[in-house]
C-alpha cells in the first residue's frame, strides 16, 4: 500500500512541464463513431461494443450473450433534481451524463465560469462489471444494451443475457447522491468465478482556469479500514492488493466523483496518465474485485458527484472531508480551525472576497505582532553591535574559522543578543505559508470570486498576456504576482543590512541569495491562485510599514546601545541549552583540530 506521507509533493508540480501524449482532438470523432456503431448494430444485429474515452473500440470477448439487442434501441433516460442532472444510457446501463446544476465550468472564450459543469459527458466515462463464463471467456455489462423502466426519479435498466437477468436500479437522491443497486438472477448458470471485476475508465475534463494547478489536484483518493484510513495517489499507478476500499474517488480541484460499494472493492489496481493539452487533464483506469454470493451479484452501490465543500463533506460521516487537501497534521488543523472559520466569519459581513483576504492578513499580523517586534528589536541590536563584530573579524582575520566564530558568539553573548531568537518568526511563517498555499486554491467559496483585475481568486490573473510561452511562467504575467514580488524585494532590501557578509572563502553570499529569492517567488506565484498573491502582497506591505514604524517611532537605537553597554557590565547571561551545546561542539572540534596539527610534525 502506498503510504500518504502527508506532504503532497504534487502541489509543487506547477513548475514542471507536462510532456505526455497529445489527445486534444480525439473527442471530436466520438459522436460520429457512436452513430456509426448504432447503425452497425441495427444492420448486423451484433453486440454493441462501447467505446472508451480514448476513442478506441474494444471488441467484445463474448458476442452472443445479449438477447435484448434485437429489440432495444440506444437511448438516454434523464433524472433531475436541484443539484444534479443525470443521463443514463441504455448502452451499458451506465451514467453517461452528470451535470452539477448549481455550478459552472471555466470558458476560455469568455474567460469566466459560464459553461455547464459536466463531470460525465461525451463518453469520457465508461464503467461496468466484468464476468468470466464457464467457457473461460469474459463479458462486460458496459457492452450490453438495457431496457429502461422509469418511475419518477428512479429508473430500472434491465438486460437479458442467455437466460440471465441483470438489473441496474438508479435512484436520484438529495446531497449529490445516486443510489445504484445491482441485481442479477440466473447469472450462476453462466459464470464460474466467485467474483466480478468493476472496471472504470475515466478522462477528467478541465473545469478551472489554471490547468496545471487543477491537474496536480486531479488524482485517485480512497478510504479503507472501515472508513478510518485515507490515502491518495497523484502519480501513475495505484496498487492496493491487500486493502478493501470502502470508497474510491477521482478528485479534481473543486469536485469529486465517488463510488461506494456495500462490501468494498478488493485487489484494486489503477493507473493515470497526464494529458498535455486540450479539453482533458488526465486519463484514469481502475479495476477492483466484487465478491459474488452464490455466483450472483446482488449489492448496493452509491455514486456521489459533489463539490468539495467542507461542511457538506463532513455531513456524510464517511471520511469524505479528507478529499479536501488542506494539508497534513498541524497544517490541516490550522486551516480547519483557524483560516476557514475566520474566512467564513468575515465573509458573513457581506464584503467582497478580496477585502475578506485583506482583513484576514491584518488579523494574522496582529496575532504575530509580539514575535515580529522581538525580531525587529533583535535586528536593531545587531546593527548597533555591528562595529564590534567587524573588529572581531579584523582581529582574527588570519585565525581559523572556528576561533573567529567563538569570538563572535562571545560578543553576542556579552551584549545580551540571542541570534536564535531571530529564527522564531521565520519558523512560524513556514506552517502559515503552507497552510495558505493549501487554503486559497482549494476554498470553493473563493471559486469564481473576482477582485479588481483578477476574475477568479483561486486561479491566476492574466491581464498581461504574452505572445509566446516562457518556461515556468507560461504565456502570461500575473499582476498580483508581480506586485507581491516587488514588495518582497523592497522588504528584503530593508532587512538585508543585518546580514553579515561571508568571512571565509567558498561561503555563499547571503545577500545575493536573499535578492534572488523574490525573483524565484515570481515564478512560483505566476501560476498560483491570485488570492495567495494578494495575501502576500498585503502581508509584506504591512511588514514594510511595521519596520518603518518600529525604526522611527518605537525603537531608539541610542537607548538600545546604552542597554547593550549595560549588559556588558553585568555578569554574562546564562547560556541557553542550544548555545551551550553549540559552544561545546565548537570547543571540541577546535581541540581535535589542534591535536591533529600536533601529530602532523611527528609523522613527518
Amino acid at each position: 500500500m502506498q503510504q500518504n506521507n502527508g506532504l503532497d509533493k504534487n502541489q509543487l508540480i506547477s513548475f514542471a512541464l507536462f510532456t505526455l501524449i497529445l489527445i486534444g482532438v480525439m473527442f471530436y470523432f466520438q459522436n460520429k463513431q457512436a452513430k456509426e456503431q448504432e447503425l452497425k448494430q441495427a444492420e448486423n444485429k451484433t453486440q454493441v461494443v462501447n467505446k472508451t474515452a480514448n476513442n478506441a473500440a474494444k471488441p467484445a470477448l463474448v458476442t452472443n450473450l445479449n438477447d435484448s439487442v434485437n429489440t432495444t434501441s440506444i437511448q438516454q433516460i434523464e433524472l433531475k433534481n436541484k443539484e444534479l442532472t443525470l443521463g443514463i444510457s441504455t448502452l451499458g446501463g451506465q451514467l453517461s451524463t452528470v451535470e452539477l446544476n448549481e455550478f459552472k465550468a471555466y470558458n476560455k472564450v469568455s474567460d469566466v465560469n459560464d459553461k455547464k459543469l459536466l463531470l460525465f459527458d461525451k463518453n469520457n466515462s465508461s464503467y461496468g462489471f466484468q464476468f468470466k463464463d464457464k467457457t473461460g471467456k469474459t463479458f462486460n455489462t458496459k457492452d450490453l444494451v438495457f431496457s429502461p423502466t422509469q418511475n419518477g426519479n428512479s429508473v430500472t435498466m434491465q438486460a437479458n443475457v442467455n437466460g440471465a437477468v441483470i438489473q441496474f436500479i438508479y435512484t436520484l437522491l438529495d446531497k449529490y447522491t445516486v443510489d445504484f443497486n445491482v441485481k442479477t438472477q440466473g447469472l450462476a448458470q453462466l459464470v464460474s468465478d466467485s467474483k466480478a471485476e468493476f472496471v472504470w475508465d475515466f478522462t477528467a475534463r478541465q473545469q478551472e482556469k489554471g490547468r496545471s494547478q487543477e491537474q496536480t489536484h486531479t488524482e485517485f483518493n480512497y478510504a479503507f479500514d472501515n472508513y478510518s484510513s485515507f490515502d491518495y495517489d497523484g502519480r501513475t499507478t495505484m496498487e492496493e492488493p491487500k486493502e478493501t476500499l470502502n470508497w474510491l474517488a477521482i478528485k479534481q480541484q473543486f469536485f469529486s466523483m465517488v463510488i461506494e460499494p456495500q462490501s468494498g472493492f478488493k485487489n484494486s489496481h489503477g493507473n493515470q496518465d497526464m494529458i498535455e493539452e486540450g479539453e482533458f487533464l488526465k486519463k484514469f483506469n481502475y479495476n477492483g474485485q466484487i465478491d459474488l454470493v452464490n455466483n450472483e451479484l446482488n449489492q448496493d452501490f452509491k455514486w456521489y458527484f459533489m463539490p468539495l465543500d467542507l461542511p457538506l463533506l463532513k455531513s456524510y460521516d464517511k471520511n469524505f472531508d479528507e478529499l479536501l487537501p488542506l494539508g497534513w497534521s498541524f497544517i490541516g488543523t490550522l486551516n480547519r480551525w483557524f483560516f476557514i472559520p475566520m474566512f467564513n466569519l468575515i465573509s458573513s459581513w457581506g464584503i467582497a472576497a478580496g477585502w475578506v483576504i485583506f482583513l484576514m492578513t491584518i488579523i494574522v499580523k496582529i496575532i504575530l505582532s509580539p514575535v515580529m517586534f522581538k525580531q525587529h528589536k533583535l535586528s536593531a541590536m545587531m546593527r548597533v553591535i555591528r562595529p564590534e563584530i567587524d573588529e572581531v573579524n579584523a582581529k582574527y582575520k588570519n585565525a581559523d574559522a572556528m576561533k573567529k566564530q567563538q569570538e563572535t558568539m562571545a560578543v553576542y553573548r556579552k551584549a545580551g543578543v540571542n541570534q536564535m531568537a531571530g529564527c522564531l518568526p521565520g519558523l512560524l511563517q513556514v506552517p502559515i505559508f503552507y497552510a495558505l498555499f493549501r487554503f486559497f486554491p482549494n476554498m470553493i467559496d473563493l471559486r469564481g470570486k473576482s477582485f479588481w483585475f483578477a476574475k477568479d481568486l483561486t486561479a491566476y490573473d492574466d491581464v498581461i498576456k504574452l505572445p509566446f510561452h516562457i518556461p515556468f511562467l507560461q504565456d502570461h504575467l500575473s499582476i498580483f504576482a508581480i506586485a507581491c514580488t516587488i514588495v518582497i524585494l523592497i522588504y528584503t532590501v530593508m532587512t538585508a543590512g543585518n546580514i553579515q557578509q561571508p568571512t571565509q572563502e567558498g561561503m555563499p553570499n547571503m545577500k545575493v541569495i536573499m535578492y534572488i529569492f523574490p525573483i524565484t517567488f515570481l515564478f512560483f506565484l505566476n501560476t498560483s491562485a491570485s488570492g495567495l498573491s494578494w495575501y502576500y502582497f498585503v502581508s509584506n506591505a504591512i511588514n514594510i510599514l511595521i519596520i518603518l514604524v518600529i525604526k522611527y517611532w518605537i525603537l531608539d537605537e541610542k537607548k538600545i546601545h546604552a542597554q547593550i553597554q549595560a549588559n556588558k557590565q553585568k555578569e554574562p547571561k546564562k547560556e541557553g541549552k542550544f548555545q551551550k551545546r553549540m559552544r561545546e561542539m565548537m570547543e571540541k572540534a577546535q581541540e581535535q583540530q589542534k591535536a591533529q596539527q600536533q601529530q602532523t610534525p611527528k609523522k613527518k
